[in-house]
């Protein structure tokens, strides 16, 4: 992934605009206090990530079809591949979708803002 691409961004949880700094207070998603504290603004470009009141509930559309798909997949794999039995399978799903949990919501987040917000590479000086 190279820098500019909205893939880096999404991936990385890296700022949409500048890409140089890490949107989440803590990096690590599997910190479930802070999966989803972010910072305000970002300290290199200063583009301020809750764009509006209430931004991020849009990112709940984008999360709910992300755990759709993954739990389809799971579905697959477990059914199609492993030939586990229904029950098993629902299961799997269960187990997948909890697991998964941190890591699909801040990905969602990280999906929804970069619809908004293109890179722009002449950003390096703090816009305020």
């Amino acid at each position: 992934m190279k820098k500019g691409s909205k893939l880096n961004s999404i991936l990385t949880g890296s700022c949409p605009k500048c890409q140089n700094e890490n949107m989440y207070v803590d990096k690590n998603p599997l910190h479930l206090g802070s999966v989803l504290k972010m910072h305000e603004k970002c300290s290199h470009c200063g583009l301020r990530y809750q764009i509006e009141p209430s931004f991020f509930f849009g990112a709940m559309y984008v999360s709910y079809g992300l755990n759709v798909a993954v739990g389809i997949a799971a579905f697959i794999i477990s059914y199609l591949i492993f030939n586990s039995s229904l029950k098993t399978s629902f299961i799997a799903i269960v187990v997948v979708l909890i697991i998964l949990f941190p890591v699909l919501l801040r990905l969602s987040r990280n999906i929804y803002i970069n619809m908004f917000i293109s890179y722009d590479p002449k950003t390096t000086i703090k816009e305020i």
